[in-house]
C-alpha cells in the first residue's frame, strides 16, 4: 500500500477544514447475515479513500493542523485465529502513515479530549446510522469540562462536501485500477456471452444464473474481490425491467440476453452492459433496435469531453433516439408531433426512462454534485410535461480531465397497442465506462465488443 497516496489525500482534506476544525470518518459497520453469520465485509468508501484501511471497527480522526489519528482494533490472538490477523494500533502508524493510533475501545474515552479547543466537527452527513448522535455524546462530554476553561465545538459541518468534490476527480493511481476492473469486467462479459451460445447450440437448458456464474468465475479468476453490485442477467422480457437481479429464468434461442454487470477491484467499480442475441445472431428487429441504441451511445461519447456539461451526453443521445424511435414507428408523428416536441413533452420516456450515465468510482454510482458548483444560484423552473411536478433546475456540471461517467443509453420495448410486434419484449442497453482527457474521453471498457457484427463474431468463437 502507498501510505503517501492517502496522506496526501488527508493534507488535502486537513487544509480545508478551517481553523479549529476536525474530522470524524468512521468505516462501515460489519453487517449481521442470518444468526451468527455476518455479510461479507466492505469497508466504507470515505474511510477508505482516506486511510487505505480495510478492517472493520474503525475511525479516522483529521485535525486543521495536519494531525491525523487512528481507532483500530487491538491485537487480540484469540479472535485473530477466528477472524484473521489485525494490524493493530502499533503498527498502524508505519503502516498507514498517520501520526497516532490507539484502540478502538478507547474511542469514547479519548475523543472528547480531541474534541477540546476545536470549533467546527466535520463528518460525513445522513451516511451512518446513529454516527450523529455519537457525535452529540462527544460533544456533551466536552461541554462537562467547560468549567476547566475547555472550548467547545460550535458548529458541525457536511464532510461529504469536501471529499466528494475531491473523489469526484480520479488521479493516476485511481484510473489505473479502474481501467484494470473494467478489463476484468469485458473478460467476463466475453466468457458469459460465449458460453451462453455454446449451450444453445449444444441443445443444454441455460438459465439466467448459468451467466451469473460465469461473471462471477471471470471477476475472482483476475483478483477482484466481489462484484461491483447485484449484477444484471436478463433474457427476453426481463431485459425491460430495468434493475432485475439474474434469477433462474430460462434463456431461449431467439431472446435478446441483457448483462449489465461489473467488478469491484481494489475499492474501485466497473459498470458495463451489453446486449446481445442468445443464439449468436441477431434478427432483423433487434438488430434495428441494436444499431440504434448504438448510433445514440456515439452520439454521446462524442458529447462527453472537457468542458461539456454532465447533461450534453444525455441530451444527444435522446436526440438520437427519438428520431429512431419515430423511423422504427414506435412514436407516431401524428401524435407526438415533430421531433421537437416529442424531445419537449418526454414522449421518448415511455422506451427510455433513464439518464445516460452516472460518476463512476469507489461505489458505482459515485458521489459528486451533477450541478456547477460556480453556478449554484442560478436556478430555473419548470413543470416537468409527464409529472405536472415544479422542477427546480440550476447548471449542469462542467465536465474536467479526471472525471469518471458511464455512457449508456438504452430502448426497452414491451408490448403496447400500436407498437409493432416485432419488437415486444426487446430490452437494449449499451454501457462504457468513460474518463474524461483533455481531447475528449477514453472508453476503459471497450475489450468487449460493441459492434453487431463483432458480437455475432465473438459467439461464434
Amino acid at each position: 500500500m502507498n501510505s503517501s497516496l492517502y496522506a496526501a489525500r488527508r493534507a488535502r482534506v486537513s487544509a480545508q477544514l478551517g481553523a479549529g476544525g476536525i474530522a470524524i470518518i468512521p468505516t462501515a459497520p460489519e453487517r449481521q447475515r442470518n444468526r451468527d453469520s455476518d455479510f461479507l465485509f466492505r469497508f466504507d468508501s470515505y474511510f477508505h479513500y482516506l486511510s487505505g484501511f480495510a478492517e472493520p471497527n474503525a475511525w479516522l480522526v483529521i485535525a486543521a493542523d495536519g494531525r491525523t489519528t487512528l481507532f483500530c482494533q487491538p491485537k487480540d490472538l484469540e479472535r485473530e485465529i477466528w477472524d484473521g490477523i489485525r494490524l493493530g494500533p502499533d503498527a498502524a502508524p508505519q503502516a498507514l502513515g498517520v501520526d497516532a493510533a490507539f484502540s478502538v475501545s478507547e474511542l469514547d474515552q479519548r475523543l472528547p479530549r480531541l474534541l477540546e479547543n476545536t470549533s467546527t466537527v466535520w463528518y460525513p452527513f445522513a451516511t451512518h446510522s446513529a454516527l450523529e448522535g455519537r457525535v452529540d455524546g462527544w460533544l456533551n462530554a466536552v461541554r462537562a469540562r467547560v468549567r476547566y476553561g475547555v472550548l467547545c465545538p460550535d458548529a458541525q459541518r457536511d464532510l461529504c462536501a469536501i471529499v466528494d468534490e475531491m473523489r469526484l476527480v480520479k488521479d493516476a493511481y485511481e484510473q489505473d485500477v479502474m481501467r484494470r476492473a473494467a478489463e476484468i469486467s469485458a473478460r467476463a462479459h466475453i466468457r458469459a456471452m460465449q458460453r451462453c451460445a455454446a449451450m444453445l447450440r449444444a441443445g443444454e437448458d441455460v438459465r439466467e444464473y448459468h451467466l451469473d456464474a460465469e461473471l462471477l468465475h471471470e471477476f475472482r479468476q483476475h483478483g477482484s474481490q466481489y462484484p461491483a453490485y447485484g449484477s444484471i442477467v436478463a433474457g427476453g422480457a426481463n431485459a425491460c425491467v430495468l434493475h432485475y437481479r439474474a434469477d433462474d429464468a430460462p434463456i431461449r434461442d431467439g431472446d435478446i440476453v441483457l448483462i449489465d454487470a461489473g467488478c469491484e477491484l481494489d475499492g474501485y467499480a466497473s459498470d458495463i452492459t451489453r446486449s446481445f442475441p442468445a443464439n449468436g445472431r441477431f434478427t432483423g428487429p433487434q438488430r434495428a433496435l441494436y444499431e440504434l441504441v448504438l448510433a445514440s451511445q456515439e452520439a454521446a461519447i462524442a458529447a462527453t469531453r472537457p468542458g461539456a456539461r454532465f447533461t450534453d451526453p444525455h441530451e444527444a443521445a435522446v436526440k438520437v433516439l427519438t428520431q429512431g424511435m419515430f423511423d422504427l414507428k414506435l412514436l407516431d408523428r401524428d401524435q407526438h408531433g415533430t421531433l421537437e416536441d416529442a424531445i419537449h413533452h418526454r414522449h421518448y420516456f415511455a422506451h427510455y426512462m433513464h439518464r445516460t450515465g452516472h460518476w463512476l468510482g469507489m461505489d458505482v454510482h459515485d458521489c459528486g454534485s451533477y450541478v456547477e458548483p460556480s453556478e449554484m444560484g442560478q436556478v430555473s423552473e419548470r413543470k416537468d410535461p409527464l409529472s405536472g411536478e415544479t422542477i427546480r433546475d440550476r447548471p449542469s456540471r462542467i465536465l474536467r480531465a479526471g472525471m469518471a461517467l458511464t455512457i449508456e443509453p438504452g430502448l426497452y420495448v414491451r408490448p403496447s397497442d400500436g407498437i409493432p410486434k416485432a419488437f415486444w419484449n426487446i430490452g437494449i442497453r449499451i454501457e462504457d465506462d468513460a474518463i474524461v482527457t483533455d481531447t475528449g474521453c477514453e472508453l476503459i471498457s471497450r475489450a468487449v465488443p460493441v459492434k453487431a457484427d463483432e458480437i455475432e463474431a465473438l459467439m461464434r468463437g
